[in-house]
């Protein structure tokens, strides 16, 4: 079987994930709860802009490092409203110059519900090929209000801790998970 560049950096990403402990439901409640919260209080407008979305996929911790080849894994909830009804995970693989490793969170916001019912049909899902979305980051979340985001789907990445050059999320594709 010949090897791809998407085999290869997806290989790496289940690599990755295969080295952390897998989480069961209801530690990832805990932990996308929790997680929601400190980005609530953080930023009280991303409460306001919850409550006007169809629902909010929460991923409390993403890790990604890399040395030339990166690999990026995460697990979290979607919400609608309080009620978690999708696990879900992440992994993303890249190929270029990086170096180090970085632990995140991500919320993506689904503002319509077309854009909820087109994330939850699909069987896999990706940035930037199955939707766009508008990236929102720590620096520049204290401007953003809910008179200014009219976009469908709202990306924040959040809580960054560690030291990666090079990073990004680019690629990352999104499952459900059995839990």
């Amino acid at each position: 079987m010949p090897v791809t560049r998407r085999s290869f950096m997806l290989s790496g990403a289940a690599a990755l994930a295969a080295c952390g402990p897998v989480a069961n439901g209801s530690q990832i409640d805990a932990q996308v709860r929790a997680s929601r919260d400190q980005l609530y209080a953080q930023y009280p407008q991303f409460q306001s802009l919850a409550d006007r979305s169809a629902g909010v996929l929460i991923i409390p911790e993403i890790v990604k490092g890399g040395l030339i080849v990166g690999a990026a894994y995460g697990e979290g909830a979607l919400l609608v409203g309080d009620a978690v009804v999708d696990y879900i995970s992440v992994a993303a693989g890249s190929l270029g110059f990086q170096a180090g490793v970085q632990t995140f969170g991500q919320a993506l916001f689904f503002v319509s519900p077309e854009a909820l019912a087109a994330f939850r049909r699909a069987d896999g899902w990706q940035l930037g090929v199955d939707a766009e979305a508008t990236v929102l980051e720590d620096g520049v979340a204290a401007s953003v209000t809910t008179n200014t985001v009219n976009q469908p789907i709202y990306e924040l990445v959040y809580g960054q801790r560690g030291l990666l050059l090079g990073a990004s999320l680019e690629g990352a594709k999104y499952n459900r998970l059995i839990r």
